[in-house]
């Protein structure tokens, strides 16, 4: 598959020419900048994502919100050991 092909196999609201230049101005950007790119836009996604839950949930304390995050994300597994492990640090057995 050649560039222009790899190009076309994203289905987007974007115009053709728009998305071409931006996946250039990606492309010149040197691996610090790419690297900071992507964890701005994945601290927004999670800065987000914990605010339609306090949205949904406006009861729940921090910690709480914290671990329906986890749950959503993770699963329910790593949700309940965090939990645990919340529990057992708060009582100073961690």
């Amino acid at each position: 598959m050649n560039k222009e092909q790899m190009e076309g196999t994203v289905v987007s609201d974007t115009d053709r020419t728009a998305e071409r230049r931006q996946i250039g101005l990606l492309r010149a950007l040197d691996n610090r900048a790419r690297f900071r790119l992507a964890a701005s836009l994945s601290a927004t996604t999670r800065r987000l994502a914990r605010r339609a839950i306090r949205r949904v949930n406006p009861a729940l304390s921090e910690e709480e919100i914290d671990l329906l995050f986890v749950r959503y994300h993770y699963g329910a597994e790593l949700a309940g050991r965090l939990q645990d492990f919340l529990k057992n640090r708060a009582h100073g057995t961690a």
